[in-house]
């Protein structure tokens, strides 16, 4: 952060009476643990402070402190646009754009109350009056944390503050493996751990709760899974029906895009689920390497994210869906042996 952020931004909290922390719709751990992280250091602070999320986030982040207080736009829409027009100040955390809130996007874009937008994704859009992004941080849990010591602040991180944010760190990094996992990230995790973080025991709250159904499930995304070896590409497909079948929930695909990537001679993989009451295939994209996703997502599927990593949406079949995609890959240069 620079004088001039930092200045604003204590100016801004010295007067802040209201504030609410909003995550990305379909919050995950980064998003959770950082908004929740905040929550706590701005309650530290004596600042009254309230997370409201676009939507409902996973059952496995249900744990974090103050989970329970969380607010959800989609549960209670006319009490959470009382909680928006009251506040005087507001955080975005982990997304760019309004848009990535999904239906509230109406509401934000409306409001003249003061923005901060914390984030490491690329593009932000000019809406803040503090806009901290940095591409070059793993995780915006590991931004918290620097935001926090940039303020003068470092007193106010706790075991529970510590805990949130160790948890966006290591979902983030996908436990420390992904290339913006640095030095600088071990000596953070090394700071929280110190401050009495269970690293041991958050593993098993995040990675060791899965139920029969979500494993079935993954068994069905993994004998869907599909091989282009001569473009260095993979993808798993799942339908409505399949995850009715196995009775989804939010959370239970979480990661299974990642096992494409475990294929020897793969650089480049997908996942497409399709989503019924939205009208759309939900595309999550994965790479080793150079191969930038982030560029592909936003030029092909409405999304974004980050070069290793990033999302997107279809609105046609999935049919029609796979058929483009394979298209795409077939005629791109850097996915041929």
């Amino acid at each position: 952060m620079t004088a001039a952020q930092i200045s604003t931004t204590k100016k801004l909290l010295s007067i802040a009476k209201k504030v609410v922390i909003i995550p990305h719709r379909n919050p995950d751990g980064d998003a959770m643990g950082s908004t929740l992280g905040l929550y706590h250091y701005l309650k530290n602070k004596g600042i009254a402070a309230t997370v409201l999320s676009p939507n409902e986030f996973p059952d496995f982040l249900a744990w974090l402190p103050g989970a329970d207080t969380v607010k959800l736009y989609e549960r209670d829409k006319i009490a959470s646009k009382a909680i928006l027009e009251e506040a005087d100040l507001i955080f975005t955390l982990d997304f760019n754009a309004f848009h990535r809130t999904g239906e509230m996007e109406q509401e934000l874009i409306t409001l003249q109350t003061p923005f901060i937008l914390i984030d490491h994704h690329e593009a932000p859009a000019n809406y803040a009056a503090v806009t901290f992004s940095d591409t070059q941080y793993g995780s915006t849990c590991e931004m918290i944390f620097d935001f926090i010591e940039a303020l003068g602040d470092s007193s106010f991180v706790d075991k529970t503050i510590a805990t949130c944010l160790y948890t966006g760190i290591v979902t983030d990094s996908g436990s420390f493996k992904f290339p913006k996992t640095t030095g600088k990230t071990h000596r953070i995790v090394a700071q929280l751990i110190d401050l009495g973080v269970e690293n041991s025991q958050i593993h098993n709250s995040l990675f060791n709760n899965s139920s029969y159904e979500s494993l079935q499930l993954l068994g069905r995304a993994l004998q869907n899974m599909k091989v282009l070896k001569n473009h260095k590409t993979s993808y798993i497909t799942l339908s409505q029906a399949e995850l009715d079948r196995f009775h989804f929930k939010k959370g239970d695909t979480e990661g299974i895009v990642n096992y494409g990537l475990s294929i020897k001679g793969i650089i480049f993989t997908a996942i497409f689920i399709e989503n019924k009451e939205e009208g759309i295939i939900k595309i999550s994209l994965r790479s080793i390497g150079d191969f930038d996703v982030n560029q592909l997502a936003r030029t092909y599927f409405h999304g974004g994210g980050h070069k290793n990593a990033a999302g997107g949406k279809s609105y046609l079949s999935m049919k029609e869906t796979i058929q483009f995609f394979e298209e795409v890959v077939q005629h791109n240069p850097n996915l041929k042996f």
